[in-house]
């Protein structure tokens, strides 16, 4: 047994070494983050767990809106490839089933899981108004799963919670705790479709990021602060930043100006 007073340093150098073997970088941005999940094993759980919200929801049979979503969903995934080509990395997509489907439903509420599983509820798209709006909230849906937000926080819940096990050793030995962990880190609570807030600083990333593929995609990343405007009056007073995983509307709205400028170099219009 290590003596008591070498027990923090080991366990430190340990970490240490874990996290310098499992960094990743996230692409736009160049953070590294701590990710040590194999994409085709999440992935794999991703689709078991959008197949089965899919299966228990209730899909919108508006066909406008249903192809409307269908329409910048399938946009928004060029722009993503077209993004990884230009940067020679096409293989990072490598996995993606990309699937869009709109959830009948009041919740102003959107999201995409690992492997580009996306979903809306058509509460959301009065906020949206049109395509573009719909454009700002898929951009920044997706770039939570390009810059894989949710394995990050499902590494760190690994480390944390189960010592740094492999996820493939957590699903074998301790599934309904690992189930419970993957439905927290990828956002999916108690009630299928219910978001659990990401960080602010991955909240921050993705609007970053969803600037730039909703301009590739040809919509005008101009129009995304007017949106959180609109969602902002929709919701009303916000706790302070500080009190809040996400960021003040205001602080959103200031970044979102201060990366207009990258957005824009990227945009044309279709």
């Amino acid at each position: 047994m290590f003596p008591t007073r070498r027990l923090v340093p080991f366990a430190a150098l340990l970490g240490l070494c874990l996290f310098l073997s499992a960094c990743a970088t996230v692409p736009v941005t160049g953070r590294r983050q701590l990710n040590f999940i194999p994409d085709s094993q999440i992935n794999a759980m991703s689709f078991q767990q959008y197949d089965e919200v899919i299966a228990q929801s209730t899909l919108s049979d508006h066909a406008e809106w249903t192809a409307g979503i269908e329409r910048v969903g399938r946009r928004i995934q060029g722009a993503v490839e077209e993004y990884f080509r230009r940067q020679g990395q096409s293989g990072e997509l490598a996995g993606y089933e990309w699937e869009f489907n709109l959830i009948e439903s009041k919740e102003a509420n959107a999201w995409c899981m690992p492997g580009g599983k996306v979903a809306f509820y058509t509460g959301i798209l009065p906020i949206c108004k049109d395509e573009t709006g719909v454009a700002v909230v898929m951009g920044h849906e997706v770039a939570h799963a390009i810059a894989k937000h949710g394995s990050e926080r499902m590494s760190q819940g690994l480390v944390l919670q189960m010592g740094g096990m492999a996820l493939s050793e957590a699903v074998k030995n301790k599934p309904a705790q690992t189930r419970n962990l993957f439905m927290t880190a990828f956002a999916v609570g108690a009630q299928f479709g219910a978001v659990l807030p990401y960080s602010r600083s991955h909240e921050s990333e993705a609007d970053r990021m969803g600037l730039i593929f909703m301009a590739l995609a040809g919509y005008d990343p101009r129009e995304a602060p007017a949106f959180w405007e609109r969602m902002a009056a929709e919701g009303g007073g916000s706790p302070p930043e500080f009190m809040s995983t996400h960021p003040s509307h205001e602080t959103r709205i200031r970044e979102l100006h201060e990366n207009m400028a990258e957005a824009m170099g990227y945009y044309q219009p279709r």
